[in-house]
């Protein structure tokens, strides 16, 4: 008998500037292409959630990112099967070269949210508006 396996984790990685998060816009093709998003992806096997975002960091745009607290998480389907998704606050410096995406900006929460984002990522919203750090008045 084979014990099911549950559906991968997925990880976004929110970097800030004050007010102001790093988002990128997905290369085309796929459910999810030219949308908005915080970068990250799936959690491999054998990854735990901060292995995940350097290594996708890494891959995506040539940024060796620091990973920092845990700020908040959704739950989001794909395919019909309910998935977790992880926020984590990273940091990074240096300029990120486009390997994936293709265009990057920093954006306010009220910005992101009139923009063609990813339904997961934007499950997020309520918890980055929540976060210490965050104050959606002045943006």
């Amino acid at each position: 008998m084979r014990a099911e396996r549950s559906p991968p984790a997925s990880v976004a990685g929110i970097a800030r500037k004050g007010n102001l998060f790093f988002i990128a816009r997905r290369g085309a093709g796929g459910a999810l292409g030219g949308k908005w998003e915080f970068p990250g992806g799936k959690v491999e096997d054998g990854e735990d959630a901060r292995a995940a975002l350097i290594r996708e960091f890494n891959e995506e745009f040539g940024l060796a990112v620091t990973v920092g607290s845990f700020l908040g998480s959704a739950v989001f389907a794909h395919r019909g099967v309910e998935r977790p998704l992880y926020a984590h606050e990273v940091r990074f410096q240096g300029e990120p070269a486009l390997r994936e995406h293709t265009a990057w900006k920093w954006a306010s929460l009220a910005e992101i949210e009139t923009l063609d984002f990813a339904g997961s990522d934007r499950l997020l919203l309520p918890a980055l508006s929540a976060s210490p750090g965050i104050d959606a008045a002045a943006e």
